[in-house]
């Protein structure tokens, strides 16, 4: 237990430690030119516990529940929810949101007043993000505290610290080092996605931390493909909005590959993009809002991620609980499994695991190097471009346990005994070098990275669920039991893994072939529509 004395006008807050909320100094630390003033406006997210323990599996495997079922069951309780904003409110923050079903009170109060209310020690820094790009933010280090009465209660809260929490895994590739290159309609055609499905009837969400896009421009490259714009809708969160045109090299490729690569390979298709900040708060609320929108979408992609290492306890346990609420409510997310191979840019000499590629309530997404001539293919490899060149994330995790679904895998043992999740667990062409030809602010270009392969599985899977008449939910373990919808990929590696058959930590179960897939899936799945 703990007292904050707050300001000389305020009583004493008692106050206890908040788990988990531990965080470290970032890097590159330096104080910016502008200090933060107390009086400066902070918004922050409060997560709570559920109104039951659940274990999971229970809620993930079996059929989709409906919003309203989720909120009554495993959502928050209505009693915690009034206690958490009348202690909140008494204290002088505002609370700006609050919704039983994801579990999340949005707040808003000065930085004096968050320090007081949180025991949070804030200041306005520069420091450097693992990309070396040095950025601006406010800073904390250390554990959180909540009020006593919430203790317990609240599991996070997020926001407070706004350096980036994640970055974008796709790569440009030189013009002079292209092999060859491929429309992802071309790649539709390589990995056989099933006939007679377009993704009609399904939604696609796809998560950003940045960037924008232009209607014309999508207009422009759909038109080039000879098909019709696929329907893009922008919705805002935290305040983020789509922006298109500051970042033609940083987020802007993010978003246009991601929209461009979805819309092409399932352009019947609603795809619904949600602009966060890229902050731990911006993530869980982008992916929240997605599954809980008031239409569910079928699949949810996010090309985004960083180092297991890099995220707080709280942080990495909310944006999992609301993966076990997407699957829930029977969305599929497909995740970039990372660009920079077994290490994940840690400069440890260990393996790391990239999250949220290694939730177990994600299907992760490794990439592969692939020459093909027409929808023959002549090679298909891990993607390892060496030092400095990208290689597909995997790995197993030292956070998440091994799924019971992974069980027969062969997966590696992890370093740390809370860990044993593999991944990846699918993959798809994600070389630069043999990539995905784009348009981006204007600009043709080939990308590549593991981010253009969240989106093509998010494709996929909707139309498979067009196919099957159900949304697919958590896929996985009908996928590791199916024993059969993939092409194996058995040469490469990416660092201290390397391709074999069967599943492995580069390119796991491996690319798909979409038609043995709904095979597969008729029998996992059944027809509802």
């Amino acid at each position: 237990m703990a007292k904050n004395e707050g300001s000389p006008d305020d009583a004493p807050i008692d106050l206890r430690p908040l788990p988990g909320s531990e965080r470290v100094a970032a890097e590159g630390l330096a104080p910016a030119s502008a200090t933060l003033q107390p009086s400066d406006r902070i918004e922050a997210t409060v997560v709570l516990r559920r109104r039951v323990q659940i274990d999971p599996t229970d809620v993930t495997t079996g059929p989709p529940m409906s919003r309203a079922i989720l909120a009554e069951t495993i959502g928050a309780d209505p009693a915690d929810i009034a206690l958490t904003e009348s202690t909140l409110g008494s204290l002088g923050l505002v609370i700006v949101s609050s919704d039983a079903a994801s579990r999340r009170i949005r707040v808003r109060g000065t930085a004096q007043q968050m320090a007081r209310v949180f025991g949070a020690e804030l200041q306005s820094v520069t420091s450097r993000t693992v990309d070396g790009d040095e950025v601006q933010h406010r800073h904390r280090t250390g554990g959180l505290m909540v009020p006593a009465a919430l203790d317990g209660i609240v599991t996070a809260v997020l926001g407070l610290d706004d350096r980036p929490q994640a970055r974008a895994e796709f790569r440009i590739a030189e013009a002079k080092s292209v092999s060859v290159s491929y429309t992802p309609v071309e790649l539709g055609a390589i990995y056989r996605f099933p006939d007679d499905t377009d993704g009609t009837g399904e939604t696609i969400a796809i998560i950003e931390l940045g960037g924008g896009f232009a209607q014309t421009e999508l207009d422009t490259y759909f038109s080039g493909l000879g098909m019709k714009s696929p329907k893009v809708t922008a919705v805002g969160v935290d305040g983020a909005k789509n922006e298109p045109g500051k970042d033609p090299s940083g987020a802007d490729g993010e978003v246009l590959l991601d929209i461009e690569v979805a819309g092409a390979l399932s352009p019947g298709a609603h795809i619904v993009v949600y602009f966060a900040p890229n902050t731990d708060a911006g993530f869980v609320d982008a992916v929240s809002d997605a599954a809980h929108a008031k239409v569910t979408p079928t699949s949810m992609s996010i090309s985004w991620g960083q180092n297991e290492d890099q995220w707080t306890g709280q942080a990495r346990a909310a944006l999992d609980d609301a993966f076990v609420d997407a699957a829930a409510l029977g969305v599929t997310v497909t995740v970039a499994a990372g660009d920079n191979g077994s290490a994940d840019s840690a400069t440890d000499g260990k393996n790391h695991a990239d999250f949220p590629a290694s939730s177990p309530h994600v299907l992760a997404c490794g990439g592969t190097s692939l020459h093909a001539s027409g929808s023959t293919v002549s090679s298909e490899t891990v993607w390892n471009n060496g030092a400095g060149g990208g290689a597909t994330g995997g790995g197993v995790s030292d956070v998440f346990p091994l799924p019971s679904w992974q069980a027969k895998s062969g997966v590696p043992a992890p370093t740390a005994k809370a860990g044993g999740r593999g991944v990846p667990d699918v993959a798809a062409v994600a070389d630069p070098q043999t990539g995905y030809e784009v348009l981006v602010d204007g600009t043709r270009a080939v990308y590549g990275g593991t981010s253009a392969v969240a989106p093509l599985w998010a494709a996929l899977v909707a139309r498979l669920a067009q196919a099957t008449g159900s949304p697919l939910g958590l896929i996985n373990p009908a996928l590791y039991a199916g024993g059969a919808g993939f092409r194996d990929v058995v040469s490469g590696n990416n660092g201290s893994f390397s391709a074999k058959r069967g599943w492995d930590a580069c390119t796991g179960l491996g690319v798909p072939d979409g038609t043995a897939l709904l095979a597969v899936l008729h029998k996992a799945v059944p027809k509802k529509k």
